[in-house]
């Protein structure tokens, strides 16, 4: 995981998260009922969500998951069997809320699986269903062709070599990712992946998304080492270490993958909806625990003051219809090979 300074759930608004959920939540019922291969001799039901943050946003998919998976136990006239959640997510994760969090009443018992999730976590062939929402986008490493907050650009000298390291590092960690689910699943499992990402072309003069914002703060980073309030020599090497696929850049991985079947990709709008001050603030979220540890903490409200100035003076950002950033949905069957 990028710098160890972070983890997956910085960018995980949540207001954001359960517009999403809500979204996703019914392709995954129907997934479940159509194509999950329930474990007819084990009394147990494994489940893992790879990136859990502290479990605000995590609890309300996994008690959907295990509704609908009882509901195909029920439907196929089997005994309800026990179930068990993985949390996961980096080593500095704040484990202590999610437990302090855990809802009454929950009906599974749960393990925290500190780590990183791009290498192997768990018992092989342990996990009958896989969960991961808005982590994936997450970077191992800053490419080396985008230090120094180099943007990205699909076409055009360097900014196109920017985009492509991207790219290539997007695709090698989510190949990564896979091949360690693939040891740690059961066949027939089920895993719903959830990653933000934007479409192929928008209109930038009349639209955004996430990359719009990213460059935005790229720009206030810069700014402020210019006027010298950040060091120049810590931006050299630094930039920001995630990455938004188009779906067609998600489908291209997930079928390399010769232990996973795509069964459903969807793409979902934004169903944010934010004010700029919410924009703000969700940024702030994702990225203040990092830029506090690269830049110090008084650094922190002059770059996200500088980043809301920047979003007040284009009027695209004002009305939030304009967000046209996605979330693909895949559900893959894994397939022992």
């Amino acid at each position: 995981m990028y710098g160890g300074d972070g983890n997956h759930s910085y960018a995980k608004n949540s207001t954001y998260q359960r517009g999403l959920l809500d979204a996703a939540t019914k392709i995954i019922e129907e997934e479940i009922a159509t194509k999950l291969e329930i474990p007819t001799s084990s009394k147990h039901f494994c489940i893992a969500d790879f990136g859990c943050a502290t479990g605000s946003n995590s609890f309300p998919a996994m008690h959907a998951i295990i509704k609908d998976v009882k509901q195909k136990y029920k439907s196929a006239h089997l005994k309800t069997p026990e179930f068990y959640v993985y949390f996961n997510d980096v080593v500095s994760n704040d484990f202590n809320t999610l437990f302090s969090s855990l809802p009454p009443n929950r009906g599974y018992e749960v393990a925290a699986v500190p780590g990183d999730f791009h290498r192997c976590l768990l018992p092989p062939s342990s996990i009958h269903f896989a969960y991961s929402s808005c982590s994936l986008h997450w970077l191992m490493e800053v490419p080396k062709a985008a230090e120094g907050l180099k943007s990205p650009c699909r076409s055009g000298g360097e900014r196109e070599e920017v985009y492509e390291g991207y790219l290539g590092q997007f695709e090698r960690d989510l190949e990564s990712f896979l091949k360690c689910r693939a040891l740690e699943m059961v066949e027939g499992g089920i895993m719903a992946l959830l990653i933000p990402g934007v479409p192929t072309y928008w209109d930038p003069q009349r639209e955004f998304t996430s990359v719009s914002l990213a460059e935005l703060l790229r720009s206030s980073l810069l700014d402020l080492t210019k006027k010298g309030r950040l060091s120049e020599t810590k931006l050299a090497k630094f930039n920001l270490p995630y990455f938004f696929p188009t779906p067609e850049e998600v489908r291209v991985v997930l079928e390399k993958s010769k232990s996973f079947s795509i069964e459903r990709m969807e793409i979902l709008k934004s169903a944010a909806l934010l004010s700029i001050d919410g924009y703000v603030a969700c940024f702030r979220a994702a990225h203040q625990n990092m830029f506090s540890h690269k830049f110090g903490a008084e650094t922190v409200d002059e770059i996200f003051d500088l980043l809301k100035m920047k979003l007040q003076t284009f009027p695209v950002f004002a009305n939030p219809c304009n967000d046209k950033s996605i979330v693909v949905v895949a559900i893959l069957k894994h397939s022992n090979v």
